[in-house]
């Protein structure tokens, strides 16, 4: 598409966008016109390669899409085909465009939108009602789930509501906790034989993790698993007298699930407050992985990255189930990318998680060593923060790989990171008090960019055989975005700049970019309809230009605010 054409298809984007907010902000529009097509337990299981189901698609979390209609000979011929302007301004837009039939359900902080995955016409909208009062420090939503003829959403107000796929109807809504004490739910639902299962978000204000299992049909409550554990539970030894109750450990990123062990993965988040030396101990089960059984929410294993946490590096994106081969032998192993950091490789087993091996994929100066047993790490006391002790290190607190996910490729047995390098933290502890629903971080915290950098992100692809780097492309501005790869040996990245791009998923190599309205994107997606392979991405951040981690942000393309855009693309033959 030529510059003009996207120019055209930009200001329309923003017109439209305004129309839509101002004239029908609750817009319900009842679907007619075909059937839909209800989400199995088979189907989430094993779904047909034009679908998308899920936040990455599998159960496995790869973000990977078997489709291989767009390649590398002919992305470059890759141009939008509609476009869908979200109507919402304040927030970024963090949601996967998922896609059962004809139908794509993508969310903001407030909505539910549905649409058709191959016009991009409005079917029906739900808007949230937010209370009044309420403060939510990160105010977005990172998707829906999918189950028989519903769809399902975490909200600010942290309730998981049921709507009927169709008409947008409300059919079920649960309280999950009380808003008021600073819970909130940003994460998209992972449905699993019949239960909805969340995390919350909230781990800045002195809330106790834990995941929810509530009954799709009914939204009844299954079971509940705390990742703090009170007096009598394993693990709570390592708090001291009565930190558990604000421990923090959110869990506000979606999880990933083996069938066959019939266990579900999490990541959990930061201890509360920051400063570790508020809360001596190994302070389990926070920046772990925790293995839950399905059917009951019992606990089978963990692994903690590091502990008595005092980095805010939140280790919420859960492992990606791959099997490897080390050693002889085939492992169904478990990979984490850290935002410590590291790269963890993890073995997967009934009743235990198990440590293999571990490396950094950044630059790192807290650890000194790792135990090549355990997995523990040793750290240099120079560059861990406590309360009136001001120190730096590396990477910053918004870590080596935020909550933006990886993707993996079965065909080219590579792993893509979307990492952060030449950011660093200052952060000196401070004492604080727990009110409920209030703050209750205690630090101050500065970001910079090490002196003489000439980039910030990198996408990186590595061999999950050896354990290698292959390969890594330097990106600047910063990128820090979500990773989507095909069966077309592409990897799609949109992140913190305006541009999307896909790179060869086997050199690395640039072969199609596009600017789009915004300097933020969310995970991408891809889907088919009708024998033609789409690729979507929702894009959008707050409107004003700001700073972020101490590096100026995009306006975007053309100087528009940088409200919330769904952008499709397909191959120009095929519009």
């Amino acid at each position: 598409m030529t510059k003009t054409g996207l120019r055209a298809i930009a200001y329309g984007v923003a017109a439209v966008g305004f129309v839509s907010i101002v004239t029908r902000p609750n817009e319900m529009r009842a679907r007619q016109d075909t059937d839909y097509l209800p989400v199995t337990d088979e189907r989430l299981r094993d779904p047909e390669p034009g679908s998308w189901l899920m936040y990455r698609r599998t159960y496995n979390g790869w973000g990977y899409s078997p489709l291989d209609q767009i390649t590398e000979q002919n992305v470059s011929d890759l141009t939008p085909v509609w476009v869908f302007p979200t109507g919402v301004f304040t927030e970024d837009h963090q949601s996967p465009p998922i896609v059962n039939g004809d139908t794509m359900f993508v969310t903001t902080s407030t909505h539910v939108i549905a649409l058709n995955a191959k016009s991009g016409e409005l079917r029906w909208r739900y808007a949230r009602e937010l209370p009044s009062k309420i403060r939510t420090p990160h105010p977005t939503n990172r998707g829906v789930g999918l189950y028989a003829d519903m769809v399902y959403v975490g909200t600010l107000d942290a309730h998981v509501v049921a709507l009927n796929a169709t008409s947008g109807q409300v059919v079920w809504d649960r309280t999950v906790e009380d808003y008021r004490a600073g819970y909130y739910i940003t994460m998209a639902p992972m449905v699993v034989d019949g239960k909805v299962m969340v995390g919350t978000s909230g781990g800045e204000n002195g809330v106790r993790g834990f995941v929810i299992a509530l009954d799709a049909m009914t939204g009844d409550e299954v079971w509940k698993t705390y990742t703090i554990p009170a007096p009598g539970e394993p693990g709570n030894e390592t708090w001291p007298a009565e930190a558990w109750r604000t421990g923090g450990g959110p869990v506000w990123v979606t999880g990933t699930h083996d069938p066959e062990l019939n266990l579900v993965y999490w990541g959990v988040g930061n201890g509360g407050p920051l400063m570790g030396d508020a809360r001596p101990g190994d302070n389990l089960f926070t920046n772990s992985t925790i293995a839950l059984d399905l059917d009951t929410g019992a606990l089978r294993g963990h692994h903690q990255y590091h502990w008595n946490g005092s980095w805010d590096w939140d280790e919420v994106t859960p492992p990606l189930l791959i099997d490897i081969e080390r050693g002889g032998r085939t492992i169904p192993s478990l990979v984490h990318v850290g935002r410590n950091g590291y790269l963890w490789w993890l073995e997967q087993e009934p009743d235990r998680i198990s440590f293999i091996d571990a490396s950094p994929y950044v630059y790192q100066n807290v650890f000194t060593s790792i135990d090549s047993q355990t997995g523990r790490p040793t750290y240099d006391a120079a560059h861990v923060p406590g309360t009136g002790t001001r120190v730096t290190f590396c990477p910053s607190v918004a870590g080596a790989k935020n909550w933006q996910p990886e993707a993996y490729n079965p065909k080219t047995g590579l792993l893509y990171i979307p990492a952060t390098e030449n950011l660093c933290s200052v952060m000196e502890g401070t004492q604080v008090v727990y009110t409920p629903g209030e703050p209750f971080a205690g630090a101050n915290i500065d970001v910079f960019r090490v002196e003489g950098a000439d980039h910030l992100t990198e996408l990186q692809a590595w061999n999950v055989e050896t354990g290698d780097m292959v390969w890594k492309r330097e990106l600047e501005p910063r990128n820090g975005g979500s990773v989507l790869t095909t069966g077309g040996d592409l990897v799609f990245l949109g992140g913190q700049s305006d541009r999307f791009r896909a790179y060869s998923a086997r050199s690395g190599d640039v072969l199609w970019e596009i600017r789009t309205n915004s300097g933020r994107a969310g995970v991408p997606t891809s889907y088919a309809v009708d024998g033609v392979q789409y690729i979507a991405v929702q894009t959008g951040a707050e409107p004003a230009p700001r700073e972020r981690d101490g590096v100026p942000e995009s306006q975007g393309a053309f100087g528009f605010p940088q409200d919330g855009v769904i952008w499709v693309f397909a191959l120009d033959c095929q519009c």
